[in-house]
């Protein structure tokens, strides 16, 4: 899954998910929302032709929205990787 970083000032981050669709969108958007030091998070999907869909975080004042993010991927990472089929 190639990820374009579009905007990261600190407190906001906006990401390109190049060729994923919103059932991954939707995992990062739940679990960013449910992480208590996230203030915002959605995402967009554009044309569904044309557009890749972008994530777009926002986190509390004193908190940095790359490192929530990072935290993110680990845990759903650790999440997969128990996975058994």
């Amino acid at each position: 899954m190639p990820v374009r970083l579009l905007a990261n000032d600190g407190v906001e981050l906006k990401l390109r998910i190049v060729g994923e669709g919103s059932s991954t969108l939707q995992l990062f958007r739940s679990r960013l929302n449910d992480h208590p030091d996230v203030e915002y998070a959605n995402f967009f999907t554009g044309h569904p032709d044309l557009d890749d869909p972008e994530l777009y975080l926002r986190v509390k004042k004193g908190k940095n929205a790359s490192k929530v993010m990072t935290e993110l991927c680990d845990s759903i990472i650790g999440d997969f990787s128990t996975l058994k089929i």
